[in-house]
């Protein structure tokens, strides 16, 4: 505890962090994670997850498994039955993910924040005019997942994902620091557009689920692809896959962020506000 407590003043100065977190190589230290983590060894991933410990929190207490082969089969952990609760209100959309909120609130106009006094604009985040007006004066959440949270993300609602947008990009760090520092964070990094269509009222919810240093790799069930900087396939991805609400849809490969898009009318619920930890399942926004 007091190796921890001590890292955590070090990499609590923002200056500090900034440096070790963005001012690598971040694409080759993301591209040698990804190598590093998957190899199954029971030794090397002990003593990785130990090491891991040092800096994070990381209960594995409502894991699937108890034992690990590889740094990735922790990190990509699956939930043991009944860990989470799903609010099964039909009027309540609910979180994708565990994570915390970032920012939340009402788009003006076209624009929202990523952190205070740095906005961005749905065009630039989402390359398509069509959800760019869907969304104008439209509500959003943003949920940022720490290294040791949960990191699969399941369906807010019964509905359909209509299609998948990838976007390449950068692998800046989305932590609170980099937001107050690099204009746009979230439109450079790479990330995926999930345009979803709800069950019976037919509202048009988008999920936008961002990379980041070290986790730039997002795994959809629906499709039979890895999005990561090796991916060369089709930007849109058209699809025709249901859902129930709570039932998985992906995962990060570490942990990252997901920003939550709904229409006019919708109103976030009272836990939804920023700065609050929300586990997936969770009441996240009112439909109209």
């Amino acid at each position: 505890m007091t190796i921890r407590s001590e890292l955590a003043k070090v990499l609590q100065h923002e200056d500090i962090n900034f440096l070790l977190t963005n001012r690598i190589p971040r694409r080759l230290a993301t591209r040698f994670l990804g190598w590093f983590s998957q190899i199954e060894n029971p030794l090397v991933a002990r003593a990785s997850i130990a090491v891991w410990r040092l800096f994070a929190d990381l209960d594995l207490s409502d894991a699937k498994a108890r034992t690990f082969n590889s740094l990735h089969a922790c990190f990509t952990r699956e939930l043991k039955p009944g860990a989470r609760h799903i609010d099964p209100d039909p009027q309540v959309l609910t979180s994708p993910c565990d994570g915390i909120v970032g920012a939340c609130g009402t788009i003006s106009g076209t624009e929202l924040l990523q952190a205070k006094g740095f906005p961005y604009s749905l065009q630039d985040l989402m390359h398509d005019p069509a959800l760019v007006e869907a969304y104008r004066d439209g509500r959003y959440v943003t949920l940022r997942l720490t290294s040791s949270m949960y990191h699969r993300f399941h369906a807010p609602h019964d509905g359909a994902v209509e299609h998948v947008t990838y976007i390449s990009g950068d692998t800046w760090n989305v932590n609170p620091i980099a937001l107050r520092r690099v204009a746009e964070l979230f439109c450079k990094n790479e990330r995926a557009v999930i345009r979803t269509r709800l069950r019976g009222s037919g509202h048009l919810v988008t999920l936008v689920p961002v990379a980041a240093i070290l986790v730039a790799s997002i795994r959809l069930h629906f499709l039979d692809v890895t999005m990561n900087m090796n991916y060369r396939g089709a930007a849109r991805i058209d699809c025709d896959a249901s859902f129930r609400k709570g039932e998985e849809l992906g995962w990060f490969e570490h942990g990252s962020t997901i920003i939550v898009f709904a229409p006019r009318g919708f109103r976030l619920c009272d836990d939804t506000r920023e700065g609050a930890v929300l586990r997936m399942g969770q009441a996240l926004m009112h439909l109209p």
